[in-house]
C-alpha cells in the first residue's frame, strides 16, 4: 500500500502560537463553527495522529463527535471512529489518559525497542504498540500506517514538534491552518512551528489551495510540497 495522504491540522494565534505558556489553562483558539469543520475532517480520514507531548499537555479524546457522521462511516463499511495514533520517543504514556478510553482502535508508534517495551508495560491491552526505527521515524511510521493498517488519509493534529518534523521532511501533503483573532505575546508560549531546514528554504512559497472565513477565524489550506520562489 502507498503511504497515506498526510493532512496537518492546527489552529494558531495571529502571532503563531498553539497555546499559552506551559502550565496555564488551555487556550481555546477556534470557535464552534470551526470545531464542526474539524469534526467533519476527522470523520473523513482513516487515522488521526498526535504526538505524546500533546496527549500529556491536553489529555484529548480525539473523537468524531457527530453521531450522524459516525453512522455514515459505519454505513460506508468503515470503523465508527478513525484509528487513533500517537508517537513516543520514551514510552512514558499514562494509561489514565482519555485517549485510550474513548473511540475505536489505538496504535502507539514507539521510537526504538526500549520505548516500545516501556509503552507495552504501561498500556497493556489499551493499545497496539509497534516499534519504528530512530533513524527513519516518519518514513517508517507512514509505511506502517499504509501497509499494515491500510490508512489512506492521515490527519495530524499536533503538536508543534510533529508538525515541524513532517514539514521539514517534506512528508505533509496538506496544511489546514486556522488563524484565530488572538495575540498571545508570551515569549515562552507554545509555537506552531520551530526552527528547521524546510524544503526550499525561506524563499519557498507554498501553494494556497483555499481561504475561508469561519465566523471570526480564517481557514488557510496550503499544499506544502508544491512550492515556488515567485509570488503568485
Amino acid at each position: 500500500m502507498p503511504r497515506p495522504y498526510v493532512l496537518l491540522s492546527a489552529a494558531v494565534s495571529i502571532d503563531g502560537h498553539l497555546d499559552t505558556r506551559p502550565g496555564e489553562d488551555r487556550l481555546l483558539l477556534s470557535n464552534k463553527q470551526d470545531f464542526e469543520r474539524v469534526d467533519s475532517v476527522r470523520a473523513s480520514v482513516d487515522a488521526i495522529l498526535v504526538g505524546a507531548g500533546t496527549l500529556r499537555a491536553d489529555n484529548p479524546r480525539l473523537l468524531v463527535n457527530s453521531a450522524e457522521r459516525r453512522a455514515s462511516r459505519v454505513a460506508a463499511g468503515e470503523p465508527e471512529y478513525p484509528l487513533k495514533v500517537t508517537i513516543t520517543g520514551t514510552g512514558n504514556l499514562d494509561p489514565g489518559w482519555k485517549f485510550w478510553h474513548h473511540g475505536g482502535d489505538k496504535l502507539v508508534l514507539a521510537v526504538d525497542h526500549e520505548a516500545t517495551a516501556k509503552a507495552r508495560a504501561n498500556l497493556g491491552d489499551l493499545a497496539t504498540v509497534q516499534s519504528v526505527p530512530a533513524e527513519a521515524v516518519w518514513p517508517a511510521a507512514l509505511d506502517i500506517l499504509g501497509d499494515a493498517y491500510a490508512v489512506k488519509r492521515l490527519m495530524v493534529e499536533g503538536g508543534g514538534t510533529v508538525h515541524t518534523q513532517l514539514l521539514e521532511a517534506a512528508l505533509a501533503d496538506e496544511l489546514q491552518l486556522v488563524i484565530a483573532p488572538l495575540l498571545v505575546g508570551q515569549f515562552d508560549a507554545v509555537r506552531m512551528l520551530g526552527p528547521a531546514s524546510y524544503p526550499g528554504g525561506p524563499a519557498a512559497r507554498l501553494r494556497l489551495l483555499e481561504t475561508r472565513q469561519i465566523g471570526d477565524v480564517v481557514l488557510l489550506r496550503y499544499a506544502p510540497k508544491d512550492t515556488s520562489t515567485e509570488p503568485r
